[in-house]
């Protein structure tokens, strides 16, 4: 369960805002939550269209804040040799297994990783994006693997003097565009968006108060130091949401 930091005196007579911080991510989001229960329109049905662009939104941030609280920036990707895989329940399989090999041949110390599937284009079946957080010799990758090809990605157009923070973030928006796609036929069935190894969630907090700048305050003393990146819905024109705000700090 999330701590919570602020008060009750934060309430407001309409609501407050509540700003979830991800210490490890270094980065935070949010948004002022009403006391009043939103209306509901008559006889329609789910915008199904905007419930899985909801979802993918929601896969990129967790992504993102796994990458950057794990220093993930590693990237590969595993494919199959042959005619490929197209069974899911194989390639969760072979995905567990590979990342328990490559564990072992690192001393066998925790690892954390996040992996995503996707079909490959020219209907080879599926292969595997995925992350790390340390240097790992392209032959253990490949002895680990045993199944394929290995393609080791090397992180480009990093602006310069971006820190640890800026390589993941990258990494993250590689794997989150797999990780986010929106259409139910791109998703492979029977595999999660993304898997990450266990026991590596970034922990998190909320700060509630009465405007954005007094959750972003709470976050900034908690954190040390003010925001790099700030995001406000109040600077979007056409924003349909509740008012909400994201910020980020880097090294």
């Amino acid at each position: 369960m999330d701590a919570v930091v602020g008060s009750r005196s934060a309430l407001s007579a309409g609501g407050r805002w509540a700003l979830t911080l991800y210490p490890e991510a270094a980065e935070a989001g949010g948004s002022f939550r009403s006391v009043f229960p939103a209306g509901r329109g008559g006889g329609g049905v789910p915008d199904q269209v905007r419930a899985l662009e909801e979802g993918a939104r929601r896969a990129r941030a967790k992504v993102r804040r796994y990458c950057a609280a794990n220093r993930l920036n590693r990237l590969g990707t595993l494919t199959y040799a042959g005619e490929g895989c197209h069974d899911p329940t194989v390639v969760r399989a072979d995905a567990a297994g590979f990342f328990k090999r490559l564990r072992f041949g690192l001393g066998g110390k925790a690892l954390p990783y996040l992996w995503v599937p996707e079909w490959h284009p020219g209907g080879h079946g599926l292969h595997l994006h995925f992350a790390v957080g340390r240097y790992v010799g392209h032959s253990l990758i490949r002895e680990a693997w045993g199944r394929g090809i290995v393609h080791i990605k090397l992180l480009g157009d990093l602006p310069v003097g971006s820190g640890s923070l800026g390589e993941v973030r990258l990494a993250a928006r590689y794997l989150g565009k797999y990780a986010g796609k929106a259409v139910d036929g791109d998703r492979p069935a029977g595999l999660h968006r993304y898997e990450i190894a266990q026991g590596s969630t970034p922990s998190s907090l909320v700060c509630e108060g009465r405007s954005p700048d007094d959750v972003i305050g709470q976050a900034s003393e908690r954190m040390g130091r003010s925001p790099a990146h700030v995001w406000l819905s109040s600077g979007e024109d056409g924003w349909q949401g509740p008012p909400a705000c994201w910020v980020a700090w880097d090294d």
